[in-house]
């Protein structure tokens, strides 16, 4: 079975990056069609990204690199600091916080 690669993941601020998990990728479990992955393979963002230069296997080029085993939660985080996905896909284990749909405005007298 030829793994399925996921479409690119765009954020609300234009900030992109590839995730992906199969078992060509540097994720774990290493499988196809895992029912959770706890991490992932993130590809080539759009711009440097610090949290998650942790895992990038060229830091020089943080741009043109693969950053192997990042956690999931880690791209969950990425993706919330850039105001949540507009479109793309992601793996299993790794929240589709879609841009807009879980955010809360607080005013100054509810904190």
């Amino acid at each position: 079975m030829q793994p399925t690669l996921n479409e690119k993941v765009i954020c609300a601020d234009g900030f992109s990056m590839s995730v992906q998990a199969n078992e060509n990728a540097y994720c774990s479990p290493r499988m196809n069609g895992a029912t959770l992955y706890v991490e992932v393979e993130v590809g080539f963002p759009t711009e440097r990204e610090e949290l998650i230069m942790p895992w990038a296997e060229s830091p020089a080029r943080p741009t043109d690199t693969v950053y192997a085993y990042v956690p999931a939660s880690v791209v969950t985080n990425v993706i919330a600091k850039h105001g949540g996905m507009v479109s793309g896909e992601v793996p299993s284990g790794v929240a589709r916080l879609e841009a807009g749909s879980w955010s809360h405005k607080y005013s100054s007298q509810e904190i």
